[in-house]
């Protein structure tokens, strides 16, 4: 549960920490403040006050990790911000690439007694529109099994099951695509020299940026004969 004393700034690099996180691996205090659009040294600082303050572990040249307390402040953040996010998509019938950022903007001002009563209204949804897991009251949530786009064989096809992390450009670039959730695709090919991949969408080729791939998730199709 969050304390009120925690300000945006805080919540954000909890938040951001969780997101960048791959199998608890530490993360890079560049990428932590490439994707908070903040200078290193900013970021640098910022870790400092919250390793002071219990919520980050830092090593040096390895990077930087939440504690048991980060890890509770981060995922009361999260669960706020996706339920902002299903609430929006759902009940207002927001469009899928736009609920992100208006969910950005409420997820500090909620107090947690409205998060637990917007998760009862919404009859506790497992995931957000976007797929990720929606943690509950006590920061539990399942641990995702599906797998990165960007690692698929050619040949494959596979269903995208979510998208971590997302942002405002991102959602709306896979809108742009067709590559919403659910969606079935099939993997034709990587273009060489780090090119995009090319994707066979509703029988049209799509082609998308393996960064962006790396960031869409996807289950196989198990094929029939």
């Amino acid at each position: 549960m969050r304390h009120d004393s925690f300000n945006e700034s805080t919540e954000m690099y909890l938040k951001t920490v969780s997101e960048l996180a791959v199998a608890d691996e530490p993360v890079a205090i560049s990428a932590l403040a490439d994707r908070l659009g903040v200078s290193p040294v900013s970021a640098t600082e910022m870790i400092h006050r919250l390793r002071d303050g219990g919520l980050i572990d830092h090593r040096p040249y390895k990077g930087i990790s939440l504690t048991a307390d980060g890890r509770q402040q981060a995922d009361g953040v999260i669960r706020s911000h996706r339920l902002w996010e299903r609430f929006l998509a759902d009940q207002l019938a927001l469009p899928w690439d736009q609920v992100h950022a208006l969910a950005c903007r409420l997820e500090h001002a909620t107090d947690p007694q409205v998060v637990d009563a917007l998760d009862r209204f919404l009859g506790y949804p497992a995931t957000c529109p976007h797929g990720n897991p929606i943690p509950r009251s006590n920061n539990a949530a399942g641990v995702p099994s599906d797998h990165a786009l960007a690692g698929i064989k050619p040949g494959c096809t596979v269903v995208i099951s979510r998208i971590h992390p997302e942002t405002d450009e991102l959602l709306a670039y896979l809108a742009e695509l067709g590559l919403v959730l659910g969606k079935r695709v099939t993997v034709q090919e990587y273009m060489p020299f780090h090119g995009p991949l090319v994707l066979l969408v509703d029988g049209d080729a799509r082609y998308i940026g393996l960064e962006a791939a790396a960031r869409v998730y996807v289950y196989p199709v198990e094929e029939t004969v």
